[in-house]
């Protein structure tokens, strides 16, 4: 039987970061912010990170090697078991590409960024988003089949002007912490073109994304996928807390 005390103890939330360690960065400040919101004082969140050398990721994602950069996660996906943590977290959208193998992997649950977007849309009654995020999120199946298949929600993504220009922002701005108007207005036109086309929502599915954007300025009801992340995981890490 769980003592008072044990009642009282968050558990320990693990996060495979660095990709980019920009977006690293917001999941740290908002999951420590969203524990200190929720119990007042000088509470914070217990987290074990685990951040990683971007660029060796970026390589075995443009060489299609996701292969070896499941087995390098998932192997960090143990370490962090091994220090203690009690759920883990991929810091980022595309890497949920190779979530299964990762999970496998671990004895704790991942708790996928696709879901908990998901659940979101589905809460809010939107059935017809558009997904901004990297190339590899917006043209391979596993985001757009998983809200599918899930939810039954028909993610939308741009054309391919759209997807080249949502793409190039995040790998040469955004995951290099540089933000510009002019790129913002590169989006707000995307998703303009998005609504002309019938989609009732947006969704931030690349975690630096929410750095240049904000919900206010889409015109749209918009779900960062970083915050719809770090929620869930202050949600699974207290849930036999009370607030």
């Amino acid at each position: 039987m769980e003592s008072e005390l044990e009642a009282e103890v968050q558990k320990t939330i693990g996060l495979i970061g660095g990709m980019s360690w920009e977006s690293t960065a917001v999941y740290y400040k908002k999951i420590n912010e969203m524990v200190r919101d929720r119990f007042g004082g000088l509470h914070s969140a217990d987290i074990v990170l685990y951040s990683v050398d971007f660029d060796r990721i970026v390589g075995w994602q443009r060489s299609d090697q996701w292969t070896k950069a499941a087995d390098y996660l998932g192997d960090i996906g143990r370490k962090l078991e091994a220090a203690g943590a009690d759920c883990v977290l991929i810091c980022t959208n595309t890497m949920h590409l190779i979530a299964e193998p990762i999970s496998i992997k671990i004895g704790v649950p991942l708790i996928h960024i696709v879901d908990v977007t998901g659940q979101a849309l589905a809460a809010a009654g939107a059935r017809k988003p558009l997904l901004l995020a990297t190339r590899y999120t917006m043209e391979q199946p596993f985001y757009l089949e998983r809200l599918k298949e899930k939810f039954g929600i028909d993610a939308m993504v741009p054309d391919q002007a759209g997807r080249d220009a949502v793409h190039d922002v995040i790998f040469n701005e955004l995951c290099c912490g540089i933000i510009k108007d002019s790129s913002r207005a590169v989006y707000l036109d995307i998703i303009e073109k998005g609504r002309t086309a019938g989609c009732d929502s947006v969704i931030l599915g690349c975690t630096e994304i929410g750095m240049l954007l904000s919900a206010d300025e889409t015109g749209l009801a918009t779900f960062d996928s970083t915050l719809l992340h770090a929620s869930a995981a202050v949600d699974f890490a207290n849930a036999s807390r009370p607030a």
